[in-house]
């Protein structure tokens, strides 16, 4: 008996050494009982364009609290009611706070979110009544506005932070604001600012009495940087425009900086609706809408580049020597080897490398493309393949470009592994491949870096990694972006901008001559990507002036068709509009038919 009595002694004598010395678990309970301490959220950072036109600013919201241990006797009913809720909802929302009780951090006396992004009416009318519902508080919050309904993919939105988030990164606590997209998710960190704190006295009835110690410890919040983009707002909104009711992108860039001016993927959404309580309505419809808005083609979709990337295997045979500018090929309406025949249209023949470029010659490609392979120089023609290979890399394909976007395809540029794969090594061809040499076969490239070639011919040999940030606004923060030079010698650029400028300008004919401006020299290449799940998409790229170029573009119009038909009159209206700012009477016939153009699946 005596034993037990002693063992039920030390029992209680070693519980409470524990938590009087050891533990800090009723220190914490104390502590949450005396103090309230609110979070106070910093205003997020504005976003600007390139001429520092705001595009995104904040607007008032707040978050309705609940601190479970003063929440007595609640008018559930009025409050569901000035909410805008249900019943059922209120319950559902009090089930999930008291289910994080076992979480590390959990309290009672901690405010839980109860409703998030009440609109200012509610605000207001909760505010009148709130001496009514004991244990609820108001945290202001903030919303996204936007000035323009445009670049939703650009720009991206903010949501409420993931758990996974949460446990990775002590910054953020459950109902958190984070971005999910788009800059907003690029730049978080800089958007986003510091929290600030503010601690709260209760007195033995749990009534808040003031700040504690006058508010020596709390702490202010510091405000979001603001972002300068590169982008130019009314050529993006140009540009989403013309492609109303098209499936595709168009992407501009400042050769001279790598700016990224337009990036227009199409279709979009508006991005008012991502924003509070309405993105949980929003965001179903649109991830499951058949024309997929939420993807952005501009950096993620993969695509043939057709014959645009007869340029960059054009100045890789002249850089390896295979060709010279002169030298001329013939063509009868293609390619014929034997049994194989891959097609090509209509043209004098033969031609030299600019006429090549300027009437988009097939058969020339197919003919320098197999002489480079099978160049004994090289050794074998997987040894040749790798060289040719490496020269396409290094314009930016088969690897992502580093554009500043949390989502970036690398398009594909298949490598001599891939073939000793499906024919067996050296035991495939140069005939095999023939298709690469017309930008068709395994290679794909997005829009951007299509745009990006476009980029790397403007400047002779180099491009600078394309992105969408030009300054932190209020910090002395130096922006700088990566040169890539391209390994081709600036004079192999003459013949194929010549080449660019008479496809485009050329008085006897050329695949481009809807791209020609009056006033501007526009160099330019179409280009015809097929498509295995139905229409041919049409596809352009160019740069203008020719001298001392200021934009270089890439313009795709899925399921359209012939590049000078869709894609080439897109692009040229946007170089008229960017560098002289409106569409000249005589063309404004082509703007109308552009515009109103439907170009969909269901419509083909």
């Amino acid at each position: 008996m005596l034993s037990i009595i002693v063992v039920v002694m030390l029992t209680f004598i070693i519980r409470l050494f524990y938590l009087q010395i050891i533990s800090d678990e009723y220190k914490y309970y104390a502590k949450d009982n005396a103090f309230l301490e609110k979070t106070i959220y910093p205003s997020r950072g504005l976003i600007y364009d390139r001429h520092g036109e705001l595009l995104v600013y904040n607007e008032p919201s707040y978050d309705v609290m609940i601190v479970m241990q003063e929440a007595k006797n609640l008018d559930t009913l009025s409050l569901c009611k000035i909410l805008h809720i249900t019943k059922a909802k209120f319950d559902e929302r009090i089930r999930e706070i008291k289910n994080k009780r076992l979480n590390p951090g959990y309290s009672r006396y901690t405010p839980q979110l109860l409703v998030s992004q009440i609109s200012v009416e509610e605000y207001g009318e909760l505010q009148e009544k709130l001496f009514k519902f004991q244990g609820i508080y108001i945290q202001p919050r903030t919303l996204r506005g936007y000035t323009y309904q445009n670049a939703a993919n650009i720009l991206g939105y903010i949501n409420e932070v993931p758990k996974k988030v949460v446990e990775e990164n002590d910054y953020y606590k459950a109902g958190d604001y984070i971005g999910i997209s788009g800059i907003e998710k690029q730049y978080e960190e800089l958007l986003r600012g510091e929290k600030g704190r503010e601690i709260l006295l209760r007195n033995s009835h749990g009534r808040i009495v003031g700040n504690y110690s006058d508010g020596i410890y709390d702490i202010a919040s510091e405000k979001g940087h603001d972002l300068q983009l590169t982008i130019d707002m009314q050529l993006q909104r140009y540009g989403e425009f013309l492609m109303q009711n098209k499936i595709g992108g168009i992407v501009a860039i400042e050769p001279s900086t790598g700016e990224i001016l337009a990036a227009v993927s199409s279709p979009s959404y508006l991005p008012s609706m991502m924003v509070g309580r309405k993105r949980s309505e929003n965001y179903p419809v649109l991830n499951n809408d058949p024309n997929r808005p939420l993807l952005d083609r501009c950096l993620k979709g993969r695509y043939a580049p057709g014959s645009t990337f007869k340029t960059v295997n054009a100045l890789t045979f002249l850089q390896e020597d295979i060709i010279r500018s002169q030298t001329c090929f013939g063509c009868r309406m293609g390619y014929q080897v034997g049994h194989f025949h891959l097609g090509c249209h209509n043209h004098r023949s033969p031609l030299n490398l600019s006429e090549s470029i300027q009437h988009s010659c097939n058969a020339y490609y197919c003919y320098a493309f197999r002489n480079m392979l099978d160049n004994p120089k090289y050794g074998s023609v997987s040894a040749a393949f790798e060289v040719w290979k490496n020269h396409v890399v290094a314009f930016g394909f088969g690897y992502r470009l580093g554009i500043d976007m949390p989502s970036e395809d690398r398009g594909y540029i298949p490598n001599s592994l891939v073939y000793d794969k499906l024919y067996g090594k050296n035991r495939w061809k140069s005939l095999n491949i023939v298709s690469l040499s017309i930008g068709q076969g395994e290679v794909t490239a997005t829009p951007a870096q299509i745009a990006n070639l476009a980029a790397a011919i403007a400047n002779k040999g180099y491009w600078y990694t394309p992105h969408f940030l030009k300054s932190v606004m209020d910090a002395d923060t130096i922006i700088t972006f990566e040169k890539h030079n391209v390994n081709v010698d600036a004079h192999n650029f003459e013949p194929i901008i010549k080449g660019m400028e008479m496809a485009v300008n050329a008085t006897d004919g050329g695949t481009a001559r809807v791209a020609r401006l009056d006033s501007i020299v526009v160099c330019g290449k179409t280009g015809t990507a097929q498509n295995p799940h139905g229409k041919d998409h049409s596809v352009f790229m160019a740069f203008a002036p020719k001298d001392n170029p200021r934009i270089a573009i890439a313009v795709l119009v899925e399921n359209a068709g012939f590049g000078a038909t869709w894609a080439a009159p897109i692009a040229s209206l946007m170089i008229e509009k960017y560098l002289k700012g409106n569409i000249a009477p005589q063309r404004q016939w082509l703007e109308d038919r552009i515009s109103n153009a439907v170009i969909l699946p269901n419509t083909q």
